[in-house]
């Protein structure tokens, strides 16, 4: 069986992590081949074509699929559905944004956040915040699919795939690019990071959670936060972990002032290793932390920091 697979191009680049693990979902299905699509994606084809296990790279550029947008990137895919069962993607942003598009073009059902293959037809996914693993199988011709990429390891390199340039398909002209406006920071990107510090509302204010983030600078590490911190105004919305947020499972988190509600919980716990630090022993969070140090956080992380 013949795979597509979407990979994840941003201003040129590739997203390596998440198209990588990608690649191994989809190697589970058949020979995979990845578009990468772009005003720009010549050097994301280079680097898709040497991931390990890609059988064949197509790169379409064209002014329409800059900027991520939605409309034209679909267009493009169903264009090229007809020699393909299943259309995959890495569930990132971008995805959710395109494969429901692609789906509902195709007239077929999306399979979002799957975590686990069990055939060609039939696969698994979290349901009720991550509590029940729910095996579906679709009937449809055509299986458009979302992977979780925090529950597959990432493809090795060494591939050698050959690559070939197409061209876009026609813009549906839903839809023009105004301006993007995006977040900067030197720190790793939150879903790909391999330690992450997150905070929640016992850290008290936006100002307090400046200790959150040396500790995170002292880490080499991503910050993130609870909901409960990012509605309260402490901590900006793509620092949010969790089931309306991001999820994460780095080799380390560390887990302070949060409480651990089973939608926090749902966006971290497949962490190789977490750390909770919070005063209340009574707290959710100790139920799935690995160390546990029950403290005030005012204390404990800046003498954790210091002593880093």
């Amino acid at each position: 069986m013949a795979v597509l697979l979407i990979g994840e191009v941003t201003n040129g680049e590739l997203a390596l992590d998440a198209t990588a693990k990608a690649v191994t979902a989809a190697s589970a299905l058949g020979d995979v081949t990845v578009l990468c699509a772009g005003a720009s994606a010549a050097a994301a084809g280079e680097a898709a074509a040497k991931i390990a296990g890609v059988a064949k790279v197509l790169v379409a550029e064209d002014a329409s699929l800059g900027h991520r947008l939605a409309e034209p990137t679909a267009a493009l895919i169903v264009s090229l559905a007809g020699d393909y069962e299943h259309i995959v993607a890495p569930a990132t942003t971008d995805a959710k944004n395109v494969m429901p598009r692609v789906a509902a073009l195709l007239d077929v059902m999306v399979l979002s956040d799957v975590s686990g293959v069990v055939d060609g037809a039939t696969f698994e996914r979290p349901i009720y915040a991550g509590n029940a693993v729910q095996t579906v199988k679709s009937s449809d011709a055509k299986k458009v699919i979302t992977f979780r990429t925090s529950t597959f390891d990432a493809a090795g390199d060494g591939g050698s795939a050959p690559v070939e340039t197409i061209g876009a398909a026609e813009n549906p002209g839903l839809s023009e690019w105004v301006e993007d406006k995006v977040a900067e920071s030197d720190r790793p990107e939150l879903t790909s990071a391999g330690v992450v510090v997150s905070g929640g509302r016992g850290v008290g204010s936006e100002e307090d959670f400046k200790i959150i983030e040396a500790l995170a600078d002292k880490l080499g590490a991503a910050v993130g936060a609870s909901r409960a911190a990012v509605d309260s105004g402490y901590a900006p919305n793509d620092w949010q972990v969790g089931q309306t947020g991001k999820v994460v499972a780095p080799e380390l988190y560390i887990a302070v002032g949060i409480s651990g509600a089973i939608q926090h919980l749902a966006g971290m716990k497949d962490s190789k290793i977490i750390v909770a630090i919070n005063k209340d022993e009574e707290a959710p969070i100790f139920q799935v932390a690995d160390f546990g140090l029950v403290a005030d956080l005012f204390q404990a992380v800046p003498e954790l920091t210091e002593k880093l």
